[in-house]
C-alpha cells in the first residue's frame, strides 16, 4: 500500500495538479491579454504601467509571463532581467505557440540561455478587432508543481505511518485476546480426543469464543454420550443374544448326550425353534433400525385405505387374543380412509404397537383400535387398559432394548426394539407419534398420517 500510495499514488496527484494549475493558469493568461495587453495595442495604456501590472501578478503567482508578436518576437518578460525580451521562439521552435494553444498546455519546457528550469506553459492569444495581434505566454516552474505534490503526500504518508501505528497496536490487543482462548480450546479439544470428556472448558470471554467454545463441549458430551450408548448397546445385545443362545447350547448337548429322553426331544425342540424365532426377530430389527440410521430404506409412498391395513393387521391377533380373552375394538370414522404412506412399514407400526398392547393388557380387558381424520391428517390411536406405564419412564420408552421395570416379568421373549422402530417408521414420514399413559389404567399410543387428497 505505502509503495502503491507514493508511486501510482504520486504520478496521479502529479497529473491533478498540473491540470488545476493549468487550468488557473489559462484563465489568469485570458484576464492579462483581455485588461492590460489589449489595452495597450489600443494605446489607451503604456507599455511600462502594463509591466507592473504583469510583474504584480508575476510575483503572486510566482510564474512568468511572455508577451510575444504574431512574429514569434518576445517583447514583454516579467522574468528576471527580462532575458527573453527580444527573442524569437520560432528559432527554438516554430510550432510552439501553436502546440501550446492546441495541447492547453505543455510541460517539461526549457529555452537554452533563457529559461533552463524546465517549465509548465500556458497560452492564450490576442485579438484585437477579429484579427490575431500576438500571445500571452504563462510559465511556472515543474519544480512547484513537484513540490505541491510532495507536500501533499507527506501529509497523506504521516497520517498513513500514524494509521498503521494504532493498527499494529489494535492487532497486539487482538492477538493477545484471540490466542489465549484458542490454546485453552485446543489443548481441552485435545483431552476430548483421548476420551476424557469431563475436562471443563472454561472460556470467560462473552463473544464467538463463548459460542464455539460451548459447541466443542456440547460436541463432546454428544460423544460421550454416544461412548455409554454405544457400551449400554453392546451389554444389551450382549445379554439378548446370550440368554436363547445359551438355551439352544443347553438343550442340544444334552439332547445329544442323551440327558434329555427320546419321547421328550419334542418338547426341547420346540423351546430351541421359540428362542431361534428370537434370534430372528432380534436381528430383523436391528438391521431396520440400522437401516433407518444411514437412511438406507426408501418409502414407498402410495394411496391406500388405513381402515383396512388395521383390520387385516388386527386378524393376525385373533389367535393371541383368544388365548387371552382380549378383545379388539375397531372403531373407524369413515368405511374407507384413505392415507399417503409405505403400507409395508405402516403395517409394522401398527403390529408393533398391537402387540405392545397385547402384551401389557389384563386378561378379560379390552384395546380400543381408532382412526379420525382432522383437516390434512389422520390421526390412528391404539389403546389399551393395562399395566401403564411409568410417568419417570414415558420418555425412555423410544430408546433401544428399554424396557421398564413392570415389563420386565411380563415381556420374555421381546426385544425392547418395537417401539424406536415404530418412531423411525413415522419419523421417516415426516409425521409424529406419541404416547399418554397412566400407570394401572392404560396406555395410548397416537400417531398422524398424510391424509390422500
Amino acid at each position: 500500500m505505502f509503495v502503491m500510495l507514493n508511486y501510482f499514488g504520486a504520478k496521479r496527484l502529479n497529473r491533478q495538479f498540473l491540470n488545476e494549475k493549468a487550468e488557473l493558469l489559462t484563465e489568469e493568461a485570458g484576464m492579462i491579454a483581455e485588461e492590460y495587453v489589449t489595452p495597450y495595442y489600443r494605446d489607451t495604456t503604456k507599455l511600462s504601467d502594463m509591466l507592473v501590472q504583469l510583474h504584480s501578478i508575476d510575483r503572486f503567482l510566482g510564474t512568468r509571463i511572455w508577451v510575444v508578436n504574431t512574429n514569434g518576437m518576445v517583447f514583454v518578460d516579467t522574468g528576471e532581467g527580462s532575458r527573453a525580451r527580444g527573442i524569437n521562439v520560432d528559432n527554438y521552435n516554430p510550432q510552439f505557440l501553436d502546440e501550446v494553444v492546441r495541447a492547453e498546455y505543455l510541460t517539461n519546457v526549457t529555452f537554452p540561455s533563457v529559461m533552463t528550469n524546465e517549465m509548465l506553459v500556458v497560452a492564450q492569444p490576442i485579438y484585437l478587432d477579429y484579427s490575431l495581434r500576438g500571445y500571452v505566454c504563462i510559465f511556472l516552474p515543474m519544480a512547484s508543481v513537484s513540490k505541491s505534490v510532495t507536500q501533499y503526500l507527506d501529509i497523506v504518508n504521516i497520517c498513513y505511518i500514524a494509521f498503521m501505528l494504532i493498527l499494529m497496536v489494535i492487532f497486539v490487543v487482538i492477538y493477545i485476546i484471540t490466542l489465549a482462548p484458542v490454546r485453552r480450546m485446543t489443548k481441552v479439544t485435545e483431552e476430548y480426543a483421548r476420551g476424557h470428556f469431563d475436562v471443563p472448558m472454561k472460556i470467560r470471554s462473552h463473544d464467538e469464543y463463548r459460542s464455539l467454545a460451548n459447541a466443542i463441549k456440547f460436541m463432546a458430551d454428544e460423544f460421550k454420550n454416544l461412548d455409554d450408548y454405544q457400551k449400554k448397546f453392546v451389554a444389551n445385545i450382549s445379554h439378548d443374544f446370550r440368554s436363547p443362545l445359551t438355551s439352544i447350547k443347553g438343550y442340544a448337548e444334552a439332547m445329544a448326550d442323551g440327558t434329555i429322553p427320546q419321547e421328550m426331544q419334542n418338547k426341547y425342540l420346540d423351546i430351541i425353534l421359540f428362542e431361534t424365532e428370537r434370534l430372528t426377530k432380534l436381528t430383523t430389527n436391528l438391521l431396520v433400525l440400522n437401516g433407518f440410521e444411514n437412511q438406507g430404506v426408501i418409502l414407498e409412498i402410495t394411496s391406500f385405505d388405513i381402515n383396512e391395513v388395521i383390520h387385516r393387521t388386527a386378524l393376525t391377533f385373533e389367535g393371541t387374543c383368544t388365548k387371552k380373552r382380549i378383545t379388539l375394538n375397531l372403531v373407524f370414522g369413515d368405511n374407507a380412509l384413505f392415507v399417503d404412506a409405505d403400507m409395508g412399514k405402516i403395517q409394522q407400526v401398527l403390529y408393533n404397537l398391537i402387540d405392545n398392547a397385547i402384551k401389557f393388557s389384563n386378561p378379560d380387558s379390552s384395546i380400543d383400535i381408532k382412526t379420525e381424520e382432522r383437516g390434512s391428517k389422520v390421526f390412528v390411536e391404539v389403546k389399551d387398559h393395562g399395566i401403564g406405564i411409568p410417568k419417570d419412564s414415558i420418555k425412555r420408552i423410544w430408546e433401544r432394548f428399554y424396557k421398564t421395570d413392570l415389563s420386565r416379568g411380563k415381556d420374555k421373549k421381546g426385544t425392547g426394539l418395537g417401539l424406536s422402530i415404530a418412531k423411525e417408521i413415522i419419523q421417516s414420514h415426516r409425521e409424529n407419534i406419541n404416547v399418554i399413559s397412566t400407570e394401572g389404567v392404560g396406555t395410548e399410543f397416537i400417531f398422524t398420517l398424510a391424509k390422500s387428497l
